[in-house]
């Protein structure tokens, strides 16, 4: 709750936190708020950090980042559990949104990028929201994440049956709190992803992706310990996401669309380690399937043509493995597909 992770200072003087806004992160205009979260608390093994020479200063860093995927480990049950989410999500032609400040911002924008090259998915399918829009991604908007209306107004495209993924590391974000608020009266499933296990937002949030970083080597740099979790969280939810939805057969990428050169290339490549067949037989099969990876791949596997290859992945929704049981191919079950 508010009252035991945050209080309120008015002039130098520390206020009620009762009396400072209520207990689901909300900041009144002016009020200077202190935050009692784990990322903010002062790391005992790095007092001295100042007075070292650069290697013991990287050594430092280096021993408290090898934390970070440990205390990743300690919550994948959870993170499973949105995975699961976002997949129903976009099974029904709803799609997902992260809303972020700050680093957590720039992590979920860099994310939700880099995934319509990577799996040839449409942008709509996951979207970014950054508290102070495009401009505050490369310079700081002082105040925009302490505004919770402003969160509930950027939540304004989210649909019923959505997912909103919510990344504060403190827990408390009040921009980020308030789009999970907006997601929750429009039907939307909602996630939260932070670096303090009491995180004050958990309790508007269907699932609580908690990691315990700890404390920063400089106090409160939250683009550090907890920062690196929000990657690997991230990075992890959206790859099993794919994984999960069919943009992948094997550990290779099928959803890319070869619509030049050096994509032709590499869609070639994904041919031959897939199928074990000649570069000139794959590349013959991706031109039949007009540049569509997945379409290629069935053909090659089920030897059948391209039209017949494309309409099993119709009825499969998309997947390689169904499709290709769908033509008598043994062995292509998956789990939940």
């Amino acid at each position: 709750m508010r009252a035991e992770q945050e209080s309120a200072v008015h002039g130098g003087t520390e206020q009620d936190p009762g009396k400072s806004g209520g207990s689901d992160g909300r900041t009144p205009n002016g009020e200077a708020v202190i935050v009692r979260a784990p990322t903010e608390a002062r790391n005992s093994g790095t007092y001295d950090i100042d007075l070292l020479p650069a290697l013991d200063v990287l050594r430092q860093i280096n021993a408290e980042d090898t934390t970070v995927a440990a205390a990743v480990a300690a919550v994948l049950p959870e993170l499973a559990r949105a995975v699961e989410l976002g997949v129903a999500a976009l099974e029904r032609g709803a799609g997902i949104h992260y809303f972020g400040a700050g680093t957590s911002g720039r992590i979920a924008a860099l994310d939700a990028a880099e995934l319509p090259p990577t799996y040839g998915v449409p942008p709509e399918w996951v979207v970014a929201h950054h508290a102070g829009g495009g401009e505050a991604l490369v310079r700081a908007v002082e105040g925009i994440e302490d505004d919770w209306e402003s969160g509930r107004i950027d939540a304004a495209a989210v649909t019923p049956g959505s997912l909103v993924v919510g990344l504060a590391a403190s827990g408390r974000t009040p921009y980020v709190g308030g789009a999970l608020e907006a997601a929750r009266e429009r039907s939307a499933a909602t996630v939260l992803i932070s670096a303090n296990p009491d995180a004050p937002l958990a309790s508007g949030a269907d699932v609580h992706v908690g990691v315990s970083t700890g404390a920063e080597v400089i106090a409160g740099s939250t683009r550090m310990k907890a920062g690196t979790a929000q990657k690997l969280l991230l990075n992890a939810f959206s790859t099993a996401v794919m994984v999960r939805i069919g943009r992948t057969y094997s550990n290779l990428m099928v959803g890319v669309d070869a619509t030049n050169g050096k994509l032709r290339g590499r869609v070639v490549t994904i041919l031959v380690e897939a199928t074990g067949l000649a570069e000139e037989t794959c590349a013959e099969a991706l031109s039949e399937a007009e540049g569509d990876t997945r379409v290629a791949l069935v053909s090659l596997l089920a030897e059948v043509d391209a039209t017949t290859a494309a309409r099993s992945l119709e009825k499969a929704r998309g997947r390689v493995r169904t499709a290709l049981a769908n033509l008598g191919l043994p062995g292509q079950e998956t789990p939940g597909a």
